[in-house]
């Protein structure tokens, strides 16, 4: 028996077949379009250069480097505390999430752990960054395709989450609240209850996305069967995050390889779709979203007592050696490579980014696909360029 996804598979090679057929008899010649680097929907200062025939594309090279930052350099020169400084604005919507990586390196080099209690509130400021992240995601989907409501829907709602990392942490979009050995500081009173109060709005955030988009037909047409990842394909151009579950690649860090964090303590899902499309990404998301909710909640009403910061030396100096730490970010798997030789700064770091390895499928994904689902399937991958151009 032939499955959905496979007639859409077929479906939609027949309809790309036969405008081929249509684009010879009328003798189009090929043309050349860019995309970028200064365009909305290219997420950034990214550049797609796409050689036409007709209105389908037969290639397309994306060309980055615009904003090319050099953080992996300037950490050389940077002391440890300082560097969470830098590496929090790679992914600029995932603030807190992207220090922790590097901090869980620097303490495995350092034989450091951080409190429990600290670990705690690492995995809840970790979830609250994943929903701000998403939440834009969600809601600039639909702008993608002509949708302005939802958009609005998701700035509202979001600032009820920057809210609380800007209550705990002081800063509203980079925080550089970790440190090695623990937190700057402990929760403010009150902070746990409006945090679960937000997680409220959250949800009907959610609800309110599924009904708009969702439920839409223009969007089910725009996204069902457009951007096909198939499981291999995708693990072959080192998708991850929910761009590798949306290919039925049932794979979460924060499952199956969890360290320095409290994810092994609660319950929940991780969610996963067979379909390998753009609808299929959009859908593990939302998921996430409610998951990421649901996680939330129960670190609030289980948070341990005790100190925010293990014992560490005033003046950090790691210890030579080697260390590589993995997390499951907002976009993905986000890791960090720390070569230490001993001294204040670290003598190397290679940082691995979700984005880079999401946008690297792109010459493959976008071949043979009409211009209008160029923007679909960028969109639907979601990549920050901070990210790439690291």
């Amino acid at each position: 028996m032939t499955s959905v996804t496979d007639r859409q598979k077929l479906q939609y090679i027949a309809a790309q077949a036969a405008d081929a057929r249509v684009n010879v008899e009328l003798e189009t010649e090929g043309m050349t379009l860019n995309l970028g680097p200064q365009h909305p929907a290219t997420h950034g200062t990214l550049r797609i250069i796409a050689q036409l025939d007709g209105e389908q594309v037969v290639h397309a090279e994306p060309v980055a480097g615009y904003m090319h930052r050099g953080y992996e350099k300037l950490t050389e020169v940077r002391t440890y505390p300082q560097i969470t400084t830098l590496v929090n604005r790679i992914d600029w919507l995932g603030s807190f999430a992207n220090e922790v990586p590097f901090i869980l390196a620097a303490e495995q080099l350092m034989e450091v752990e951080a409190p429990e209690r600290a670990m705690w509130i690492r995995t809840i400021l970790f979830e609250l960054s994943r929903i701000s992240n998403l939440i834009l995601f969600l809601g600039d989907m639909g702008v993608q395709l002509g949708a302005v409501t939802p958009v609005f829907f998701a700035f509202r709602d979001r600032e009820f989450v920057l809210d609380q990392i800007e209550a705990a942490t002081g800063g509203r979009f980079h925080p550089n609240f970790d440190r090695i050995g623990g937190l700057k500081d402990d929760l403010p009173k009150g902070w746990l209850e409006s945090t679960k109060g937000s997680m409220d709005k959250v949800r009907e955030f959610c609800d309110q996305i599924e009904d708009l988009l969702l439920g839409s037909e223009i969007f089910q047409a725009r996204t069902r069967g457009i951007g096909i990842v198939p499981a291999d394909v995708a693990m072959q151009y080192g998708l991850s995050g929910a761009n590798a579950r949306a290919s039925g690649i049932d794979w979460d860090i924060r499952r199956d390889n969890c360290i320095g964090l409290a994810y092994p303590e609660l319950d929940w899902k991780v969610w996963k779709h067979t379909d390998g499309d753009s609808f299929a990404r959009f859908w593990v998301r939302i998921q996430e979203v409610r998951e990421a909710a649901k996680m939330v909640d129960q670190l609030c009403d289980g948070l341990p007592a005790g100190p925010v910061m293990a014992k560490v030396p005033r003046i950090i100096k790691v210890p030579a050696g080697e260390a590589y730490v993995a997390t499951e970010n907002p976009l993905g798997e986000m890791g960090y490579y720390i070569v230490s030789e001993g001294e204040l700064t670290p003598f190397r770091v290679k940082i691995r980014s979700a984005s880079f390895s999401n946008m690297s499928i792109t010459p493959w994904l976008l071949r043979g696909v009409y211009v209008p689902d160029i923007i679909t399937i960028l969109g639907s991958l979601y990549f920050i360029l901070g990210d790439i151009d690291r």
